[in-house]
């Protein structure tokens, strides 16, 4: 039966899990049943094991609305009741258990009130049957199997009398049978074979191996009690179905457990209210970038390197547009794009950094290399070439993007997928949902950010001891290092933490994304409050624009030298007074 059934749902295009078979105990392959999460069950076994089977069942839990029973339909209506000592379940506990499950079984009985070739309708043969039994015919052995058998001596009487008449055609007898005259043998086969009337059981009729083909009878156990819930006649592969079925759930159970994938998405609200600090902080960088170059020629500006601020602005202005890609993922875009965002990423985040904290590193690394030298070199500090100052800017903003075309070309970033432990659903249960999240990686990409961050993380401590150590300098060639020194302390300790969080956290889309975002916002504010702002302050309440061109008019460049002329006479003053002070 089972290679059987094993061959005809292969050719129904289904799937058998797998076989699981036992000898006494069924607790091992019950729960391996559970395990393997079998949901529709095909038990072939004798009722007395079928006790010991769902008393199993009962204790796994591996009944109701997730699962149905498919059980042989000639056991006892009552087969669950009975009393058996080799199980400990009682017959509440077997009567959960088995609520629900189907059974197929040949019909026995012609279900039609039609006469069959006997001149009797299946109910006089019960009639008659019952009669000749006399009290309890139920409990009689093969009392459900005799409309069968008295069909089968049918079968056998017409295919004999047929027989017969064929044998008188060539010139035998069936009184001449033995089991070695082949002929006749073939003359019963041939009689058999093609046998068909109606019996007591119902239609009779022999496929070409033998068997009956007889209607399937397809039950179901509702509320305790066996309910009739179709037919299946095999000879015209015809199924009446009544519509009763009843299951636990309202539905019939599903064949496996449905998983859903569902993407875990950046939470919007805080993806809006990032973009907007973001938005406001590019329009700060545009407005400092439109005062400093409108303003480049007071001398004030001037001094304090222009240009090198106007690379700050505009390396904020890069560094703040890299949130709106870091923000985007699935749910705005399709897997195709995710890759150009993914560089859009990496390309804007890099040259901003490069261009608003380079030159603020060039600043604090010359004044440290020039203004901090020993008496004997005081003679080079008179002059400071600004092309030095673009020359390190422009080979800091050189190395990021050698690195960043070399990392592009040869392990470019991709959209990779992490998935996360199944969840369990309360509502349904045969469904379970797998989140998943999207990520910009590559092959090595931890190689690719040991590089990047171990340069930055450099170049941020050295940043923060070097403004440390030009504390106390005071110089005209670039007059606001001091305040350069406060955001270089501020975009250090802010980088230093976020780098490390965000990697821990990268499983949590949120948390990473608010640490990585705000760090950049905080930072680009920062950094432009801190260098732009006090220049706006201090033009705005001196007028110095005004000031500045009327004095140029008047003194041309000779103020500018009797201030570098005084600066040195105070620095050579504080030398001498450091001295005695030593001695």
């Amino acid at each position: 039966t089972l290679d059987d059934l094993d061959q005809r749902v292969k050719e129904a295009g289904l799937e058998i899990t797998f076989r699981q078979s036992f000898f006494s105990d069924p607790a091992a392959p019950v729960r391996n049943l559970k395990r393997q999460d079998a949901r529709i069950i095909v038990g072939l076994f004798y009722e007395t094991e079928a006790r010991k089977v769902f008393c199993e069942v009962y204790k796994e839990k591996l009944y109701g609305k997730k699962y149905v029973w498919f059980l042989i339909g000639w056991y006892a209506d009552n087969w669950f009741r009975i009393k058996d000592p080799a199980i400990n379940c009682t017959e509440a506990e077997m009567a959960e258990a088995v609520e629900g499950h189907v059974t197929t079984e040949i019909v026995m009985l012609n279900p039609e009130n039609t006469r069959s070739i006997s001149n009797m309708t299946s109910q006089e043969f019960i009639e008659k049957l019952q009669k000749r039994l006399g009290k309890n015919p139920e409990e009689t052995g093969g009392f459900q199997e005799a409309p069968l058998a008295y069909d089968a001596i049918w079968a056998l009487a017409l295919a004999l009398n047929k027989t017969s008449a064929e044998l008188v055609k060539k010139g035998l007898r069936l009184e001449d049978f033995n089991y070695n005259n082949k002929n006749i043998t073939d003359e019963i086969y041939r009689a058999l074979n093609s046998s068909a009337f109606e019996g007591v059981s119902g239609h009779v009729v022999f496929d070409a191996s033998g068997s009956r083909m007889a209607w399937t009878l397809i039950e179901q156990l509702q509320g305790g009690v066996y309910k009739k819930i179709g037919y299946y006649d095999s000879t015209k592969d015809n199924l009446s179905w009544y519509n009763n079925d009843k299951w636990i759930g309202g539905a019939p159970p599903a064949d496996y457990t449905k998983v859903i994938t569902t993407f875990r998405f950046l939470s919007q609200k805080l993806f809006i209210s990032v973009s907007v600090l973001a938005s406001l902080g590019i329009l700060l960088a545009i407005i400092c970038l439109a005062f400093n170059i409108y303003n480049g020629h007071v001398r004030y500006i001037q001094n304090s390197q222009p240009y090198l601020n106007n690379m700050t602005a505009v390396g904020c202005t890069l560094a703040l547009a890299a949130v709106f890609p870091l923000g985007l993922d699935g749910y705005h875009i399709g897997p195709g794009l995710f890759p150009f965002v993914c560089q859009a990423r990496l390309w804007l985040l890099g040259l901003g950094f490069s261009l608003a904290y380079g030159s603020m590193f060039t600043k604090i690394w010359w004044v440290h290399t020039v203004f901090t030298k020993k008496e004997e070199k005081k003679e080079k500090r008179k002059t400071l070439e600004p092309w030095k100052l673009y020359a390190t800017v422009g080979l800091l903003v050189g190395l990021d993007v050698v690195t960043l075309i070399i990392w592009q070309i040869v392990d470019p970033l991709h959209r990779t997928i992490e998935e996360f432990t199944k969840e369990e659903p309360k509502t349904d249960t045969d469904v379970s949902i797998l989140p998943q999240l999207e990520h910009c990686s590559s092959t090595k990409m931890n190689t690719w950010l040991g590089i990047f961050y171990g340069f930055k993380g450099l170049l941020l401590l050295l940043g923060i001891f070097l403004a440390y150590e030009t504390k106390s300098v005071s110089t005209e060639k670039i007059n606001d290092h001091r305040a350069v020194g406060m955001a270089i302390y501020n975009v250090a300790v802010l980088c230093l933490i976020t780098a490390p969080v965000t990697m821990i956290l990268s499983s949590q889309q949120d948390a990473a994304f608010a640490f990585a975002s705000l760090a950049v916002v905080f930072s680009s504010y920062i950094t432009l409050v801190v260098l732009f702002v006090p220049k706006m302050r201090r033009l705005i309440t001196r007028g110095e624009w005004q000031s500045e061109q009327q004095d140029t008019m008047k003194t041309g460049s000779s103020t500018n030298n009797n201030e570098e002329e005084k600066s040195r006479l105070l620095e050579k003053d504080n030398r001498e007074l450091e001295k005695i002070i030593a001695e």
